[in-house]
């Protein structure tokens, strides 16, 4: 049995900052901005693209590029973010609800930036041991860019923090852009690193803590002792196992469709797997984007040519937790 991507879509606001706004309001050269952190601009959100709009936006576009009836639909997985219209609200139902699949069944999952990885696993476990079900869409937005205080240098790794939606569709059977094997990585001891501190049962939100309401970084110069080498180690560990467990080698790569993080890391991870600078996307122009980078990156490679019938390409994300992720896939038609 083989599992494909019938589609993809994104949603991008049309509000951008620039990374001289991001050096501006941060008080950084824009040298440091746009060179190292690598953000030229990045998406943020207008006054109508909430969380699950945007998801529900890309998931129409995915549906017009496919041709698919939202009624062939017969699950949807939500992977967007916590930060959403409502809180305490599953946003995979009201998506369900909006884009008309009235013959699915809806719901929810996260696993911050790696959360897409972690539902095409779900999603491709789904379709081989259900015979009901033929057809899953993964759909959500993101908007985490809320949470980040620019005047806060302990978390000036996340200014790349961006808006947008996106959205995939996989379809057992189907001989088009064939998901193979995914690798996910988790470590708990960087669970409590990255927190927004107050909102919750251990702080509930009051008046007076409501300035703390944004992300956080309890311990940076420990957590970047500990995390710098382990994460690009788990980076290309995830990789390699992907592409291992799929029965191909690491020279088989063509592409790699990677989220955004500093450009050193980009490179780095390039290099180490053997690969040019035209096998991937560097995505300075969106910002990160959360767990729809992957999704934007191979949009953006296909209509740049980089696809070609045939290619293995391997989807890598990490997401703070720390949880690490990589999917292979065989691009066009088998």
């Amino acid at each position: 049995m083989t599992i494909g991507i019938l589609s993809t879509g994104v949603y991008l606001p049309s509000s951008i900052m620039t990374g001289n706004e991001i050096a501006e309001k941060a008080g950084l050269p824009l040298e440091i901005v746009e060179s190292k952190m690598g953000i030229k601009k990045k998406t943020v959100p207008g006054p109508e693209d909430h969380t699950c709009a945007m998801g529900i936006r890309a998931a129409r576009k995915a549906m017009e590029k496919a041709g698919i009836d939202p009624k062939e639909i017969d699950v949807i997985i939500y992977v967007g973010e916590e930060h959403k219209e409502y809180p305490l609200w599953t946003a995979g139902i009201k998506l369900q609800e909006e884009i008309g699949a009235y013959h699915a069944w809806a719901f929810d999952v996260s696993l911050r930036c790696g959360t897409t990885i972690m539902a095409m696993k779900l999603a491709k476990s789904l379709l081989e041991m259900d015979p009901a079900i033929k057809t899953v869409l993964l759909a959500g937005g993101y908007r985490n860019s809320d949470f980040i205080d620019y005047k806060n240098e302990r978390t000036r790794f996340m200014f790349n923090l961006a808006a947008g939606g996106g959205a995939m569709i996989l379809q057992k059977n189907l001989k088009k852009n064939t998901v193979l094997e995914t690798a996910i990585i988790t470590d708990g001891s960087f669970s409590e690193d990255v927190i927004v501190p107050v909102g919750g049962t251990k702080e509930p939100l009051t008046e007076k803590s409501l300035h703390r309401y944004k992300l956080d970084v309890t311990d940076p110069e420990g957590m970047k002792k500990r995390l710098e080498q382990k994460s690009m180690d788990h980076f290309l560990k995830v990789v390699r196992e992907s592409v291992y467990k799929s029965g191909y080698e690491e020279k088989d790569i063509s592409y790699v469709a990677m989220l955004h993080m500093k450009r050193s890391a980009h490179a780095y991870v390039l290099k180490e797997l053997g690969l040019s600078e035209e096998q991937s996307i560097y995505l300075e122009e969106y910002g990160h984007i959360g767990q729809f980078d992957q999704i934007l990156s191979l949009e953006v490679a296909e209509k740049r040519g980089k696809l070609k019938n045939g290619d293995l390409v391997v989807l890598v994300s990490a997401g703070i937790g720390y949880a690490w992720g990589a999917t292979a896939i065989v691009w066009g038609n088998s």
